[in-house]
């Protein structure tokens, strides 16, 4: 909610949606005994290659797996326009990447299918691929070409372009000391608040903290930041870029010290906020996970602009199956942008790892640890 933390595998899994832009599903490699064998309908061609409607169905299973919250827009045209095209564009990179990227690539999709299983059990695991018809190697091959992509374009990233998107992210690596309250618009028991409400509250909290009140004793009492409640609302000696939320975060570098904030209204509703501390940390001081961090976010960003400025130059065709919403379906490259991949709430990442996958899905505002894709919220 409040920041970017890993998580389980689900959250893992959205990450690579939401801030790497990745929502295909095929072999690192074209080809083979299996494209052989798939005599479905041809959905689209590009330069080296085609997606049939298996294929097609099959990427579709699979973000419903990942995100189950995505299935009520799988029969939008739009929706499914998207989706080929981003299937287009991973295949044609995947296919384009090193051979150092696909080795690296293989390895840590085992990794991540290992880390699903051990979050969830083996049992739960095959329930989860068999409510959506999906077999355990159509996951990993996914997974695969998700890690090849992402080491193919992280590989392109130089230490000084680390270093560049340091010197103009700094604020993003400072490291403060912070007690938040949180009345949330939904609160601790998942009950609905009205801002009118959540704001009254959240004076009277004001107003009892100005009297002297104790901010650890209000923050474990009202409190809807499940993340620091308990800890009497600290979070002690955070990087500043694992905050996702925009105000909280402008709070964070502007509030005077030891300053007591008014009620600071966000979309999860009213934050009082008190900075105990914070500091600038060198660039050589950054940890290899921020570094790391950094270079996913460089990376992501080179697929984005392959796809606003490149996209359109490989497709030939693109002939979805009709849907309810068929007026809006084509093969134009204006739906090609892609969401999440912002470095803003991300760069830091201190809790990252260098193959993306350190961040987690936006939560409820009941639990700060259900954090954010960095997607700048």
């Amino acid at each position: 909610m409040l920041f970017n933390k890993k998580k389980a595998w689900r959250g893992i899994l959205l990450t690579l949606v939401c801030v790497l832009t990745l929502s295909v599903l095929a072999a690192c490699e074209k080809g083979g005994s299996d494209k052989e064998k798939d005599a479905s309908k041809t959905v689209a061609t590009y330069e080296g290659g085609e997606i049939t409607e298996n294929e097609f169905e099959t990427q579709k299973k699979i973000m419903t797996f990942m995100s189950p919250e995505y299935a009520q827009f799988m029969d939008m045209a739009d929706f499914q326009d998207y989706l080929v095209k981003q299937k287009i564009a991973f295949e044609y990179l995947s296919g384009k990447a090193t051979d150092d990227a696909k080795k690296e690539g293989e390895k840590k999709a085992g990794q991540q299918i290992d880390q699903m299983k051990k979050q969830v059990g083996d049992d739960q695991f095959k329930q989860l691929l068999n409510d959506q018809k999906l077999k355990e190697d159509e996951l990993k091959q996914y997974l695969v070409q998700v890690m090849t992509v992402m080491e193919d374009m992280n590989a392109k990233v130089t230490e000084d372009d680390i270093k560049k998107q340091y010197e103009d992210n700094k604020q993003d690596f400072m490291v403060a000391t912070v007690h938040h309250i949180l009345i949330g618009l939904t609160d601790s028991n998942n009950k609905e608040r009205t801002k009118e409400d959540a704001l009254k509250i959240a004076k009277d909290v004001k107003s009892q903290l100005d009297k002297g009140g104790d901010f650890a004793e209000l923050a474990k009492k009202y409190s809807d930041d499940s993340s620091s409640k308990d800890n009497g609302g600290v979070y002690k000696d955070f990087t500043v870029g694992q905050w996702s939320v925009q105000e909280f975060k402008e709070q964070v570098l502007t509030l005077p010290l030891n300053k007591i904030s008014a009620p600071v209204e966000s979309n999860l509703g009213y934050s009082i906020i008190k900075v105990d501390s914070r500091k600038d940390t060198p660039y050589d001081k950054l940890t290899n996970d921020q570094k790391e961090m950094i270079r996913s976010n460089l990376g992501a960003s080179k697929i984005d602009q392959f796809m606003q400025n490149d996209l359109t130059k490989i497709i030939k065709k693109i002939d979805l199956p009709k849907t309810a919403d068929t007026s809006k379906s084509g093969t134009g490259t204006t739906e090609t942008g892609t969401p999440g991949s912002g470095t803003e709430g991300s760069t830091s990442g201190t809790s990252g790892s260098g193959d993306g996958a350190g961040t987690g899905t936006t939560g409820s505002s009941g639990d700060a640890k259900d954090s954010s894709t960095g997607s700048g919220k």
